[in-house]
């Protein structure tokens, strides 16, 4: 009789410890105070970032360096007085580089909270000028946390009418004025005019995350701070579209850790530009 209700007793305690989520696992039989059985807890932890690294490149013009040709401005007060010309296809006779081609990111694989803070810390606002009739910088990019001032050198009227897909923003400028304005990201850039003056154009692109560029004289960019492992980029100019194989789906490139993914020289296609 003890020994039934010791046994009774026995399962009622493991009952109880089933009941609690108390269990134990069996030590393997190789298993020893040295080298205890190993518990598979990865799923409990989080793994480890992977850093971050930089993408760079440069895009080229494939024939000699299109002349930018004069804009004939007639009859328009200030502007008439300025040497307006096109820079839709602005490249650098010397270097072959095409200037204000924007760079970014579709869909990156990852953060970097520490970059979007220190952007919006550094520049909360991003200045568009008009200046001699013509948008200066050309071509912008800016996170979605940052603002837009624009302004006006001019001692005329502008205006700066940004249109997107499913936003964008139109503000009058007086002479040396400036006015700000808030836009929602977009996924490729928005053109940026004058109505007043048509001859005036650029281009806006904001983005929801801080992995862009806008190229430079000689074509060169450089985005970094950019999550380790395969990214798309996309290489975007006004009058081709985009460049990079891939379309909208970017070019695939592999970013290492502290490491530099160097994409080398991009050609932008002459035959390629739209007239």
């Amino acid at each position: 009789m003890k020994i039934a209700n010791s046994l009774f007793a026995c399962a009622g305690a493991a009952a109880a410890m089933l009941a609690a989520g108390l269990f134990f696992a069996a030590p393997s039989p190789t298993a020893s105070a040295a080298n205890p059985p190993v518990v598979a807890i990865a799923t409990l932890v989080p793994g480890p970032v992977a850093g971050y690294g930089t993408i760079k490149g440069r895009l080229v013009y494939s024939g000699d360096a299109p002349a930018l040709l004069k804009i004939d401005v007639k009859n328009q007060p200030f502007c008439q007085d300025q040497t307006i010309v096109d820079r839709s296809v602005d490249v650098d006779p010397k270097t072959k580089g095409v200037a204000n081609a924007i760079v970014w990111l579709v869909a990156p694989k990852g953060k970097n909270p520490g970059a979007e803070k220190a952007l919006v810390a550094k520049t909360p606002k991003v200045q568009i000028d008009n200046k001699n009739c013509a948008f200066v910088p050309r071509s912008t990019a800016i996170f979605k946390g940052q603002s837009i001032e624009f302004t006006s050198s001019d001692p005329v009227g502008h205006n700066s009418h940004v249109t997107g897909f499913s936003n964008g923003v139109n503000v009058a400028l007086a002479p040396k004025g400036k006015a700000a304005a808030k836009l929602a990201s977009e996924k490729r850039p928005m053109s940026l005019k004058c109505d007043i003056h048509p001859w005036m154009q650029g281009y806006v692109l904001v983005s929801d995350h801080p992995f862009f560029a806008v190229t430079g004289p000689d074509g060169s960019f450089e985005i970094a701070g950019v999550p380790a492992g395969t990214q798309n980029v996309i290489v975007w100019q006004e009058k081709a579209g985009y460049v990079t194989e891939g379309a909208a789906k970017g070019k695939a490139v592999e970013v290492k850790a502290d490491g530099t993914a160097d994409m080398g020289d991009i050609t932008l296609d002459a035959a390629k530009i739209k007239k």
